[in-house]
């Protein structure tokens, strides 16, 4: 809601100073995209512990399911 709030003033004060309805329109396109991108880097701080956390669940689950190597299968000889 806010946001919404922001575009309808933004637009009311370039409305007001002067400006063309065009550089009105660019202006809000420029800050609706900058404002769109603000949001994802807040989103993605907001949600990055819980993205650690899964990527150390996935990590600890396959170092557990890793299959065990038998000592005749290991690829430590040496190869001619």
């Amino acid at each position: 809601m806010l946001e919404l709030l922001f575009i309808i003033g933004f637009f009311v004060m370039l409305l007001v100073t002067g400006v063309s309805l065009l550089g009105i329109l660019a202006a809000m396109v420029v800050a609706t995209v900058v404002m769109f991108v603000g949001g994802l880097f807040a989103l993605t701080l907001k949600l990055l512990p819980w993205l650690l956390l899964a990527v150390a669940a996935v990590w600890v689950i396959r170092a557990i399911n890793a299959p065990k190597a038998a000592r005749y299968e290991r690829n430590d000889r040496w190869r001619y």
